[in-house]
């Protein structure tokens, strides 16, 4: 059985072990409702569930692997059972952040802060 911060590298939801064990770490990984260490292991069945940035992120292991897959194999260990409340979250989370700045305008100026402080 794989642990579940390898786990979550192989299906690649996280871009390294390492990244993987700091969440386990922040209790940021629960399996089946219960906090998990970055030694738990993964069976069959289990319901995976990730936070991310405020968003729950919920996951149903289909099958257990321990190495590295290509993206396109994903859906045949992991299937994706986020609600759709926490997509749409998901997607005005996104939406905000493009309509405060547009990409490679840097930061804010003195003036955009003030201006960005009166509007709200």
């Amino acid at each position: 059985m794989p642990r579940i911060d390898s786990f979550l590298w192989s299906v690649r939801l996280y871009k390294t072990r390492s990244k993987a064990t700091e969440a386990c770490k922040k209790n940021r990984i629960l399996i089946n409702e219960s906090e998990a260490k970055p030694s738990k292991e993964v069976k069959k069945g289990d319901v995976v569930m990730i936070k991310k940035s405020g968003i729950k992120f919920e996951y149903k292991v289909i099958e257990v692997l321990s190495k590295r897959v290509g993206a396109k194999l994903v859906p045949d260990y992991l299937q994706d059972i986020t609600k759709i409340e926490e997509k749409e979250k998901l997607k005005l989370q996104q939406l905000a952040q493009k309509t405060y700045r547009d990409k490679g305008a840097g930061r804010p100026t003195k003036k955009d802060r003030r201006d960005l402080e009166n509007f709200l």
